[in-house]
């Protein structure tokens, strides 16, 4: 199993190399110009190089183990857990019978898993240690498929009613923009049904929020009081209500408005009838159409 890839190593390698000439350089020209002040130049010389190759080193030194060093922070908070369940085993083996021992397991253990409060409360936490790994899991196949970016900071993560909430700080190489097309990869990596993304600050797109959800919280059926308010005691309808079925304009009732052509005698027949229809011509020269009619 590959600890630290090949190509993180010789890329550390090569800052290790920049980081120790730029810091010698500049740390031995700054501690020769301080010394000359003091001591004849070619002496300053020798003291700027004393100070400034060994400063040098320290910073190979710490840009070399880099990679190391950001892995065992990244499993800080596991190995922290580790070491602390180890050391009180032992304590616990050491100082007490068999039988107390496997006692107090018992109930450390039992206990937590038999109420669901706190159960469901260790897990919800457990998950939020594993989603921070799967998380870094994607981001790195997404960083292989572009074939290039950094791996992003993932801050710190905390459970959900519906899962869990993680935030992250991207670095450069992955954008909001292009994490959200890939939202369904992300969901499976994670074990999860869904997973939303949203930004963190209105001034830094690089701070984001991840919104993982596992379960469904709002199927419950919920019984309405609306229900406990109606008289059980009252008919089931109060005033009966009459459907009107079949209706047709001639049916209304309405009164005949008559409009007064225009250019046409008071005497005239009405344009139209109740129910909007013309009426019929009672001569032949009412078969003419009046322009007058339709203005």
């Amino acid at each position: 199993m590959t600890v630290i890839e090949a190509k993180v190593h010789r890329s550390s390698a090569r800052n290790a190399k920049m980081a120790f000439i730029l810091t010698a350089v500049i740390v031995g020209l700054l501690s020769a110009v301080v010394a000359a002040s003091y001591w004849h130049p070619i002496v300053a010389l020798f003291v700027g190089a004393l100070i400034g190759v060994p400063t040098g080193a320290v910073v190979w030194l710490l840009v070399r183990v880099w990679p190391v060093i950001r892995l065992l922070w990244w499993w800080s908070l596991e190995v922290f857990l580790a070491v602390v369940l180890l050391t009180c085993w032992v304590q616990l083996a050491n100082h007490t019978p068999t039988v107390v021992t496997l006692l107090v397991v018992a109930l450390v253990v039992g206990v937590p898993a038999a109420i669901p409060t706190v159960r469901r409360q260790v897990i919800a936490w457990t998950w939020c240690l594993i989603v921070r790994h799967r998380l870094r899991v994607c981001f790195a196949q997404f960083i292989i498929a572009n074939q290039s970016g950094s791996l992003p900071l993932i801050l710190w993560a905390r459970p959900t009613p519906v899962g869990e909430r993680v935030w992250v700080y991207l670095r450069p190489g992955l954008s909001a923009k292009d994490l959200e097309s890939r939202l369904d990869k992300i969901a499976v990596t994670c074990h999860a049904s869904t997973v939303l993304i949203e930004r963190a600050s209105e001034s830094n797109a690089a701070y984001l929020r991840f919104d993982i959800k596992r379960r469904e919280v709002l199927n419950a059926r919920v019984g309405s009081p609306l229900v406990d308010v109606i008289d059980p005691t009252a008919p089931v309808s109060a005033s009966p209500l009459t459907v009107p079925t079949a209706l047709d304009l001639p049916d209304v009732d309405a009164p005949t408005i008559t409009l007064p052509a225009q250019g046409k005698p008071a005497g005239k027949k009405p344009a139209t009838t109740a129910n909007g229809s013309k009426p019929a011509a009672s001569s032949a020269s009412d078969d003419t159409d009046d322009v007058s009619d339709w203005i």
